[in-house]
């Protein structure tokens, strides 16, 4: 099939070389340009210089809704579009020009995860499992049949950064088993069940602070969303911001005041968490590794040198 490909960042780059290395011919590229968003900046092979490398003509558009665009993609005459972390909405009289439409692919197990930062949210509300989906595209972000869906397993240690090399890995079967699925004329796919349906916004620094009346099981799945290269979870301790790098849910239960600098654990300090510490029925959060606003990095015992006083949400 003739193809043309909307992409971004690493994701679109996985999509566009599969479709290179498959038997489908790709004849136009259309990706974003590059940005300084910081999101934006981590695994940011670029698609534009892969489709220049192949002889593939590039166009560079913020969102897809301009003239010029539509008659470019007209005279490509595509059979498919195929998109992959497409940062913008995509209007009908595109996604429908193909003969068999556009098929996005999305890196959550849809319905559920639907817009942006999947794996993150994902990961700080405790799923078993993520993946990647190929659907159809309709009018609603990300909610057209699917075609095909894969799932890898979270493990208890999993970052952020390791379900990224998960999910990543499936980009290419999943991209071309569901387009030789297509090419051999079947149309019947799976109909999302839109009361499953969860869509979330992206992520911006905001989003990394520390809220110490979450429950410390949420907290330890926060920090574990925002390791490297991502922006650290951070909190404020005497006015000045703290990155936390590491911590583990504690062993014991410690009540009292959420923030609370507490007692030395293990290789770590707890710090009180949960919306009704007070009760003392909670765990804690030992925070093991930290980052100062100087940059230097310490074990949690070497930064709190002295139990008491509070880590805040706020300087």
């Amino acid at each position: 099939m003739r193809v043309v490909m909307f992409g971004y960042q690493t994701w679109g780059h996985r999509t566009l070389q599969a479709l290179l290395d498959s038997e489908h011919d790709v004849v136009t590229v259309v990706t974003h340009p590059k940005s300084e968003h910081v999101y934006e900046k981590i695994w940011s092979d670029s698609v534009a210089d892969l489709a220049e490398e192949h002889g593939v003509p590039v166009l560079l558009r913020n969102r897809p809704d301009d003239d010029e665009l539509f008659e470019r993609l007209k005279d490509s005459d595509p059979d498919i579009i195929v998109a992959n972390n497409w940062r913008t909405w995509i209007p009908p009289h595109i996604f429908g020009l193909p003969r068999h439409g556009t098929l996005n692919v999305h890196d959550s197990l849809l319905p559920k995860y639907a817009g942006f930062s999947p794996l993150i949210w994902a990961l700080i509300n405790g799923e078993s499992e993520v993946g990647v989906t190929a659907h159809l595209m309709d009018e609603e972000l990300d909610a057209g049949d699917i075609v095909l869906q894969r799932a890898v397993p979270v493990e208890p240690t999993d970052t952020a950064t390791d379900l990224f090399h998960k999910t990543v890995d499936l980009i290419a079967p999943v991209t071309t088993e569901a387009l030789g699925l297509i090419a051999s004329g079947q149309t019947e796919f799976t109909r999302q069940d839109r009361s499953r349906a969860s869509f979330f916004h992206k992520r911006s620094i905001e989003d990394s602070r520390i809220d110490w009346t979450w429950p410390a099981e949420d907290l330890q799945r926060l920090v574990r969303a925002q390791s490297a290269p991502y922006p650290s979870a951070y909190t404020f301790h005497k006015g000045k911001r703290l990155e936390v790098l590491a911590a583990v849910v504690s062993q014991g239960r410690y009540g009292g005041t959420p923030g609370r600098i507490f007692y030395r654990e293990g290789d770590g300090v707890v710090i009180v968490a949960g919306a009704d510490a007070r009760t003392g029925r909670n765990h804690g959060l030992a925070i093991t590794r930290v980052r100062t606003e100087e940059g230097r990095e310490l074990t949690g015992t070497e930064y709190f040198t002295a139990m008491g006083g509070y880590l805040t949400t706020h300087p």
